[in-house]
């Protein structure tokens, strides 16, 4: 066999969305910073993306976390989140698996009973408190990047739906948030194809009509996530969500190629922007849990520790905790041969 270009990787999940982490095989890439990192990863070395998140080796539902020295002084370890159709400056079910994976690789020494560490996502540094017992991260609580709310209660007009109010917030990533009961929802897996199909109709609208740029970083613009809100079903719960990330590009001549996966975990950047929304709006104060469950029935929970800015924006400092377990630990490699070094997809499963 002619093999080459040997990638290694823990395959892991938090509370149900599953983040692969690939700690061997890339041992660095330019730029001055983390977003820099991202941004040439986007623009010269998208194979590797493609590689890792496509068939045969990857499935719609897969996110990637690449692990790179970190490039501030302060941070312990850096790390580049990768998607489907985008590199997310931040991604809170990611940064659970990312951290575990560290610990409980060794990469980063774990101590017992509490382990803290920050890590350097594209966003910005990322503080990390795991719980650890018996060479276990028994959970994971990280303190966010500043989240804000951009318009609350604001119409947008979707094609073939109407009038729609929404939110707009950051979480790390910018969000369109939705109640689902409007729609005709109720937040359970078998309405997964219409949460998909309504989120990213809702989505593209709300990029045209709702322009947003991150005020500090102007590389951070758009809305690229759709959320829907709506009552708990457990009853430690404060509210229930779902988020869809996309998986293929909208055309609105053709609406069977609308492709969106919904997040499996209660997503923690997303959780950041419902609390900023529901704090900008008298219903969340600071310091208290926010349970927030997610479409299988798993929770994060969320809390805000301060006020501050970003920008012009009020903006409320969010911790997320959850926790991440791995399955998987895989090498990779390429085939001189093989005529799928950057995957496939078929429309069966990704959309048009």
């Amino acid at each position: 066999m002619r093999l080459s270009n040997m990638i290694t990787a823990v395959d892991a999940h938090a509370a149900g969305e599953p983040g692969r982490v690939i700690i061997g095989g890339v041992l660095d890439v330019p730029g001055k910073t983390m977003f820099e990192k991202m941004v040439y990863l986007r623009e010269h070395r998208d194979d590797l993306r493609k590689r890792m998140l496509r068939e045969p080796r990857g499935y719609p539902a897969l996110c990637c976390n690449l692990v790179l020295p970190p490039t501030h002084p302060d941070a312990d370890a850096g790390f580049v989140i990768m998607e489907q159709v985008e590199y997310p400056p931040m991604s809170g079910s990611n940064t659970l698996c990312t951290a575990t994976v560290l610990l409980e690789t060794g990469m980063i020494p774990m101590k017992e009973p509490v382990t803290e560490f920050t890590l350097e996502a594209p966003a910005g540094l990322v503080q990390i408190r795991a719980e650890c017992a018996n060479g276990k991260v028994r959970g994971v609580t990280f303190r966010n990047v500043p989240a804000f709310a951009v318009h609350l209660d604001t119409p947008v007009e979707v094609p073939k739906l109407g009038t729609v109010r929404v939110d707009v917030a950051y979480g790390g990533m910018f969000y369109v948030i939705a109640e689902a009961a409007p729609l005709g929802l109720r937040i359970t897996p078998d309405e997964g194809r219409d949460i998909a199909r309504l989120g990213e109709m809702i989505k593209a609208a709300t990029r045209e009509q709702l322009p947003v740029v991150h005020p500090e970083n102007p590389g951070i613009a758009g809305v690229s996530i759709a959320q829907f809100s709506a009552p708990p079903i457990r009853p430690d719960a404060s509210l229930k969500n779902t988020v869809v990330v996309s998986s293929g590009e909208l055309d609105w001549q053709k609406p069977d190629s609308w492709t969106g996966i919904l997040d499996r975990s209660p997503c923690g950047t997303g959780t950041c922007a419902k609390m900023a929304t529901l704090h900008a709006r008298g219903k969340l104060g600071l310091n208290q849990d926010f349970v927030h469950e997610g479409i299988l029935g798993t929770t994060f929970t969320g809390r805000l520790l301060e006020e501050t800015h970003v920008g012009p924006y009020p903006a409320v400092v969010p911790t997320i905790t959850g926790q991440a377990w791995i399955y998987a630990l895989t090498q990779y490699v390429l085939d001189a041969e093989d005529p799928f070094t950057e995957g496939f997809t078929v429309g069966d499963i990704w959309g048009g």
